[in-house]
């Protein structure tokens, strides 16, 4: 390759390696020429027109070449022109792309955003929950450690029963830890009148028992548990029989509270004869739910006692207003007839007026020349002497 000044020669194209060849025949040619020189004109002249054709056929190939250059140069201009146009539309796809892109990492961010601001929301609940429980477990802990001792398990029993019998009755029908007259002292007395009279409620939790019977797994454990259940509800129907029933002072029977609804299931299923013991004792068995059944009965029993007891006052009060109702009647009667005196007054002071109207419109249409003529020809008029008796 040979560059001449801008004009760049590349001599592995075939075009350029033909002149090449050409030029080299053409030098050879001409030496040839000039070792012929000596001979005859006559031999020298179509040498001469070879030479001519020769130097034709090179400046054709020169404008050839010429021709060849402007067109490798408008391939070349056109070849950069359609690589500008290329690079102007890469360069704007390029851009559409990065908006896009710009845009949907704006929209994912702000989705990440949001979903983070959500997960920390939730995280944040599941903290809260995770506190709540713990909090409830320690309050389970506190309630197994309540049960598990029998003094703070009878409480929680009369807590429960105290509760129920505040919802359920008056203040006045009932007292919380009440003495009797053998000095055994009660959870609950409800008031109720005679008969019955009053009921003892008494709270007992065979805890134990129950538990023994939920864990045991052998025929010979499950046989003992059920000896116990049966023995400690014994125990219980048995010392409130004996201690709350007293005849004179108290109804024919008390009421044992159950504070758990599972305990009270159990016995209910399993041991009949157990609760069939109760009732003839006298000792009914009750659960919170059955409880509050039997305190609203309660209820209604002595709203009915009260209501006899008010019936004598009732009845004054009706013979009261019984007669004020008649009262009321003779004042009615007596102002109907001042109504009906005060119409026929107001209708003779209507006749009386329509009479003295009409007596001013003849005195308005009177002609008083007649009444001159009247006057004299009654003084002429003889008159006659008076009658004498």
């Amino acid at each position: 390759m040979i560059k001449i000044g801008e004009t760049t020669i590349d001599f592995n194209e075939p075009v350029i390696l033909g002149m090449a060849v050409v030029s080299v025949l053409l030098l050879l040619l001409i030496i040839a020429v000039l070792r012929m020189s000596g001979k005859s004109g006559r031999a020298a002249e179509p040498l001469m027109r070879q030479m001519s054709l020769l130097g034709e056929t090179v400046r054709g190939l020169n404008d050839g070449q010429h021709q060849l250059f402007g067109g490798l140069k408008t391939v070349s201009d056109a070849q950069a022109n359609a690589q500008t146009k290329m690079i102007q539309v890469i360069e704007t796809r390029l851009s559409a792309v990065q908006a896009g892109m710009t845009e949907s990492l704006h929209g994912n961010s702000v989705k990440t955003t949001r979903s983070l601001t959500e997960l920390q929301e939730r995280l944040a609940t599941i903290d809260r929950a995770q506190t709540n429980i713990e909090k409830l477990s320690g309050d389970v802990l506190s309630l197994q450690d309540i049960l598990s001792n029998k003094q703070t398990r009878g409480a929680f029993g009369e807590i429960q029963l105290n509760d129920i019998v505040i919802k359920a009755l008056p203040a006045d029908a009932y007292t919380f830890q009440a003495t009797l007259s053998n000095g055994k002292r009660a959870d609950c007395l409800i008031h109720l009148p005679n008969p019955p009279g009053p009921i003892v409620i008494d709270s007992k939790f065979p805890l134990e028992a129950y538990e023994a019977i939920r864990g045991a797994k052998t025929p010979a454990h499950i046989a003992e548990a059920n000896r116990l259940m049966r023995a400690a509800v014994r125990f219980h129907i048995k010392a409130i029989s004996e201690r709350y029933i007293i005849e004179g002072e108290t109804a024919d029977g008390a009421l044992m509270f159950l504070p758990s609804e599972a305990v009270y299931a159990e016995l209910h299923a399993n041991f009949g004869d157990v609760v069939r013991e109760g009732f003839s004792a006298r000792v009914w068995i009750v659960s919170p739910t059955t409880c509050m059944a039997t305190l609203n009965t309660m209820r209604a029993v002595l709203k009915d006692a009260r209501m006899q007891e008010q019936a004598g006052a009732i009845r004054r009060e009706l013979g009261a207003l019984y007669k004020d109702v008649e009262r009321l009647g003779d004042r009615v009667g007596s102002l109907d007839r001042h109504f009906g005196q005060a119409a026929k007054d107001i209708e003779d002071i209507k006749i009386s007026a329509t009479k003295a109207g009409n007596r001013a419109r003849k005195l308005d249409n009177f002609d008083f020349a007649e009444v001159e003529k009247v006057e004299e020809s009654a003084a002429e008029v003889v008159r006659l002497a008076p009658k004498v008796d």
